[in-house]
């Protein structure tokens, strides 16, 4: 009988090791600790994304962190999104407009979206 191991994590830095055999019926343990740590997984989720909304509403409004290990921004970018470019080349094209300068026409005047993300180190 060949035996395998896996991982359950019972605190984030202790995992444990936990030997089963790869033919055994999966217990109803296995799964309820399954279940159990997917819904933890969804908390911390939710408790990260709340945390990180937070901290960024206070860093827009001008808030700035105390001196220390850590440090907080926000990363701004803008980006054009043209997902439509190859269509419009390609009709640019057939109605003789020149597809390439015809788009690069209209990317120019494209407004950009603006990104604003959290950077903690």
């Amino acid at each position: 009988m060949s035996t395998q191991s896996v991982i359950h994590p019972v605190l984030p830095s202790k995992p444990v090791v936990i030997p089963f055999a790869i033919n055994e019926p999966i217990t109803q343990l296995e799964l309820a600790a399954f279940l159990s740590l997917r819904s933890r997984l969804h908390q911390l989720e939710t408790q990260v994304e709340q945390a990180e909304q937070f901290i960024k509403a206070r860093l827009e409004a001008g808030v700035t962190p105390e001196l220390g290990d850590h440090r907080a921004e926000l990363k701004e970018s803008f980006r054009r999104n043209v997902p439509w470019k190859e269509v419009a080349v390609r009709l640019a094209d057939r109605l003789k407009l020149g597809g390439e300068l015809y788009c690069a026409k209209v990317l120019k005047s494209a407004k950009p979206t603006r990104t604003v993300s959290l950077v903690i180190e």
